[in-house]
């Protein structure tokens, strides 16, 4: 029977993303104690797997996510590919959350005690200032509208600088697309430009057989094999069920391996 999970820590492994949701691997301490005559267990490893929706809100990033404390709460399953779940057991994750750390708090706390004394000797300053001198009042109000004037041509540099990273963001994500498929994919390729040999149209593979790669796409959202395709013709040559699956499933592109005319 499934139950609820509850891991504490960091992630011991760098960040994988696929298409819609990430996934990273944790360590949790075994039992405290054992029975008489076994051993004690020492760590167990876990694959934690996070829709991209969740895991945004938080603001980790891959390199966040290795130093910060994290709470994750969810179900563990069993039913994950052994290429996609490295740990010992995989964890669906319902919801996650970053912890505070204690240095931190620490850090907040003595500033927080350091500011009032600060401000305490600023009015004897103040009494002390009472009487400036007319030069002072003179140039008081010309300083003003200089600072204003500064400010005003700093603010229209801002949105050209925000622009950079929005572009950097598209071409990383250009370059994920082909590492979330599967191994040896080439490239991705529109449904509708791939030609059908009448030879794969007259046969019909195994209903079975093809429930369960749709089941696959549907856990996934990615076929688990790439599709073999002629170069130059596009002609199909390998992997008719997976093709009946992306038309089932409705995909728009899918993963393919280039094979040469001789």
């Amino acid at each position: 029977m499934p139950h609820k999970i509850t891991l504490t820590g960091s992630a011991t492994g760098p960040l994988r993303e696929y298409d819609r949701y990430v996934a990273f691997d944790m360590r949790e301490k075994g039992s405290p104690s054992a029975p008489k005559g076994l051993k004690k267990s020492t760590f167990i490893s876990y694959t934690v797997f996070v829709a991209k929706k969740a895991f945004n809100k938080t603001g980790l990033t891959k390199k966040s996510i290795m130093h910060e404390k994290i709470l994750i709460q969810g179900e563990p399953t069993l039913d994950i590919p052994i290429d996609e779940c490295p740990g010992e057991v995989g964890v669906i994750c319902f919801q996650i959350t970053v912890l505070p750390n204690k240095n931190d708090k620490e850090k907040n706390e003595s500033d927080a005690k350091k500011e009032p004394k600060q401000e305490a000797p600023t009015p004897s300053e103040a009494q002390k200032n009472m009487e400036p001198t007319k030069q002072e009042e003179a140039q008081a109000p010309v300083s003003q509208p200089v600072a204003k004037e500064e400010k005003t041509e700093v603010k229209p540099i801002q949105p050209e600088v925000q622009q950079a990273p929005t572009e950097e963001k598209k071409t990383e994500e250009e370059k994920t697309r082909l590492s979330n498929q599967p191994k040896g994919t080439q490239d991705l390729l529109n449904f509708d430009d791939i030609i059908v040999p009448e030879e794969f149209l007259k046969t019909r593979p195994n209903p079975e057989k093809t429930q369960k790669v749709i089941d696959f796409v549907k856990r996934t959202g990615r076929l688990d094999e790439p599709l073999t395709i002629e170069k130059d013709s596009k002609v199909l040559k390998d992997g008719y069920r997976r093709y009946i699956v992306a038309k089932t499933v409705k995909m728009d592109k899918v993963p393919v391996v280039y094979e040469y005319q001789k």
